[in-house]
């Protein structure tokens, strides 16, 4: 289990609006008339169903946990409960309800829930991004890949999941937003002070003209 949490965050990109390693598009795999039987099967109790919603989305939340600063065993304990969570409410997912938003409600409040027992400042651990660069342009790229870590690790947790959900889960606005459990217009307004906030420190650095 290590080595493949190991290896899912080597061919992650962790960095934020520069990503371009991709999250599955769960929702080209799975679009809304299909979507709404998939969800039908799990409020049926269906068991396939769930072991298909974890195959589905394990690794998504996996790096979740671990982008709003939890080390890799606690995220890979934080994402097995967020999924025994799902499924113990599973009753509260609607048909035609967004997949998406509503799972990553749950892990968020799962990692909430967390912070709160434990009481410790979260904080971006060290991800391993591909060190067998050799090139001066990979060099940079992973030097602007740091920075970026560190300016999102340094931002207010309301401010931080804004950034993880929207730029590295690639969840759209609506479903960030129900994630955190707010407003669209209020996610936007967070989001956009964190944008600030990280392009302020991108020109002091000079990252950015």
């Amino acid at each position: 289990m290590a080595n493949n949490a190991k290896n899912t965050e080597h061919k992650a990109d962790l960095a934020y609006p520069n990503d371009k390693q991709r999250i599955i598009n769960v929702k080209k795999e799975y679009p809304r008339q299909k979507q709404k039987f998939f969800v039908a099967r799990l409020r049926a109790g269906d068991q396939k169903a769930a072991s298909e919603l974890v195959d589905m989305y394990y690794k998504q939340i996996y790096l979740y946990m671990r982008r709003l600063g939890h080390d890799r065993q606690i995220s890979e304990d934080l994402t097995q409960e967020s999924f025994l969570n799902a499924w113990r409410h599973i009753g509260q997912l609607r048909d035609g309800k967004a997949l998406n938003g509503w799972l990553y409600r749950i892990a968020s409040n799962t990692s909430k829930l967390f912070w709160r027992k434990h009481k410790e400042v979260a904080g971006i651990e060290d991800i391993e991004v591909s060190d067998n660069s050799t090139t001066h342009e990979k060099v940079g790229h992973n030097e602007e890949l740091e920075f970026l870590r560190n300016a999102v690790e340094r931002l207010p947790m309301k401010l931080r999941q804004t950034i993880v959900l929207h730029y590295m889960q690639q969840l759209t606005i609506a479903e960030a937003a129900e994630a955190e459990g707010i407003r669209e217009g209020t996610f936007k307004s967070r989001l956009n002070r964190a944008l600030t906030v990280l392009r302020k420190q991108a020109t002091r650095k000079g990252s950015l003209p």
